[in-house]
């Protein structure tokens, strides 16, 4: 599996921004724009947090495990893979959704007309933007956590075909 690469991830939330922006201000002049949700930076925080109890946990039992302490529960290696397949998926949505709403965000800061009206709209847009930015953090760490020793940048295939 490939690493989260950051400048996708970037890439993903600046074009969805733009987007959300684009459509938003659309949007604004044909009629109103919908709220933004309420439980939207609630609902990326619980994963972020889950993510980041995920993370904990494995790398405790990691530890543990190379250090052969007495005891130790060892780490499933499908476990491993699904928590970093969690990840993975939650820090491409997570952009996606962080984008969409930092771009609608960022349209109901623009607007003059209605900015006092969609001050609470906006607070909510910027705290989704946050928390979706945490989630893409602690999905990088997870996978940081759960990274083999031997996957030092040893992508070259041609290297495995010589050995």
């Amino acid at each position: 599996m490939k690493e989260l690469r950051i400048p996708v991830l970037a890439g993903v939330f600046v074009v969805a921004g733009v987007l959300a922006w684009a459509v938003a201000r659309l949007w604004n002049s044909l009629g109103t724009l919908p709220a933004v949700p309420v439980a939207a930076p609630v609902v990326l925080a619980i994963i972020a947090t889950v993510l980041l109890a995920t993370a904990l946990s494995l790398r405790s039992r990691l530890k543990a495990q190379r250090e052969r302490e007495p005891g130790a529960k060892g780490v499933d290696p499908m476990m491993a893979a699904r928590a970093v397949l969690f990840g993975h998926a939650s820090a491409l949505v997570a952009s996606l959704v962080a984008g969409i709403y930092g771009g609608v965000g960022v349209a109901l800061l623009m607007d003059p007309s209605e900015a006092p009206a969609r001050e609470d709209q906006a607070i909510y847009a910027g705290l989704s933007v946050a928390a979706g930015i945490a989630v893409v953090a602690t999905a990088i760490f997870l996978e940081r956590v759960c990274r083999l020793p031997e996957d030092d940048d040893n992508d070259d295939p041609s290297a495995s075909a010589r050995a």
